[in-house]
């Protein structure tokens, strides 16, 4: 039987996807945090301005533009205190064979990713 990703695994899906984009993008990284619970991801540096980035790995049907507003507007608020800029990354990932079915080792998967919105 195939063995479905955890959420941690779908996470780090998620942040390798972001940090690949980050650094094609001339990122430079101050802080990396694969955590699912940590706060932002990524934190880095472009043109001397600091950046905080929340990457969240979200399974289909859920669109991963849609943005937790609330959670979002408190990570701008800490930002802030670092005069640092605030973007949230989401990562659309589905079973490749069948959208419907899970995501797992066995099987290819689908990312839905066109960057991150600045919050």
């Amino acid at each position: 039987m195939a063995k479905e990703l955890t959420k941690q695994e779908l996470h780090n899906l998620a942040m390798n996807v972001v940090g690949k984009d980050l650094e094609k993008k001339g990122f430079e990284f101050l802080g990396v945090n694969s955590d699912i619970k940590a706060n932002p991801q990524f934190v880095a540096l472009k043109n001397k301005k600091l950046h905080f980035v929340v990457v969240r790995a979200i399974l289909y049907p859920e669109n991963p533009k849609n943005v937790d507003r609330i959670y979002m507007e408190s990570m701008k608020s800490h930002a802030t205190k670092f005069n640092a800029e605030t973007f949230y990354a989401g990562v659309g990932i589905a079973n490749a064979s069948n959208y419907e079915l899970p995501v797992t080792h066995e099987e290819n998967y689908i990312i839905n990713y066109d960057g991150w919105q600045e919050i």
